[in-house]
């Protein structure tokens, strides 16, 4: 068994609040929920994890994140549950929600919990060295993170028709041409419904009007600008996500991501 707790203050954009593997699981209630993101995935036997009254079978390989202050429980369903986790913290936990959705529950499936499986024992790895690189650390913490995103749009969601119809073609142009001028009345007429019926659409399945699913996609790409080319002025970087200011830009960068821009790239 290896487990690791947080015992230094939170500095990084994301990090492990706590992580481990090999985990004898027992029986959990927490009717108040738990306080961050965290993910609990099988490694051998099996459990049942129970949300929002539904029940969630988990064997190995599969695991579910639940998010913060979602009332759940853990049951074992075999002779032996062993489980690895995961929760997470950081500067910039505050765009976790953004990054899956805004969904209570996300569930991994066996593949994907495979490839989950090798980034926790990596990290759990470099926990035990003598003087652990946090920035290394935080890089994993937010590949791991990625996963969560890749796996937000379920795929019952994915199936439903409203969603093809209208999301779908709209969150392609949004992809396509984040650094065009974009408006909802735009976005709207090029599926035949009104603005307001648009962003009803949206947050039924995405939990975020059009407008905050266009700003969200845009501070995302700004991202990776900011990572990928250091020396790209901030100006520059806001014309390319498809803001025609830097001073909106930088507000609504800090709104989502809780840091402005310069602070962002400082960190890495």
């Amino acid at each position: 068994m290896s487990i690791y707790f947080r015992n230094t203050p939170v500095s990084a954009p994301f990090i492990f609040e706590s992580l481990g593997n090999h985990w004898k699981q027992d029986t959990v209630l927490r009717p108040g929920g738990y306080p961050y993101y965290h993910y609990l995935q099988t490694e051998k036997g099996c459990g049942r994890i129970e949300v929002h009254g539904e029940n969630y079978s988990l064997g190995a390989n599969e695991g579910i994140l639940i998010a913060p202050n979602v009332p759940h429980s853990y049951h074992r369903d075999s002779t032996t549950w062993i489980t690895m986790f995961a929760t997470f913290t950081g500067t910039l936990a505050g765009s976790i929600p953004s990054m899956t959705e805004n969904h209570d529950v996300i569930l991994i499936e066996k593949e994907q919990g495979a490839h989950i499986q090798k980034l926790i024992s990596n990290a759990l790895r470099k926990y035990h060295q003598p003087s652990p690189e946090l920035k290394s650390l935080s890089s994993d913490c937010y590949s791991l993170l990625l996963n969560f995103s890749d796996c937000a749009a379920s795929p019952k969601i994915q199936e439903n028709p409203l969603y093809q119809r209208y999301v779908v073609p709209v969150i392609k142009e949004i992809e396509t041409n984040y650094q065009l001028e974009l408006t909802a009345a735009e976005l709207s007429q090029s599926v035949f419904v009104s603005p307001q019926y648009l962003s009803r659409i949206f947050r039924r399945f995405l939990g975020c009007s059009v407008y905050e699913y266009v700003t969200m996609y845009r501070i995302s790409r700004a991202r990776e600008l900011l990572l990928s080319n250091p020396h790209m002025k901030i100006q520059d970087i806001a014309g390319a996500v498809g803001f025609s200011d830097a001073s909106h830009f930088i507000a609504m960068f800090r709104k989502i991501t809780g840091i402005t821009p310069l602070d962002f790239r400082k960190m890495y």
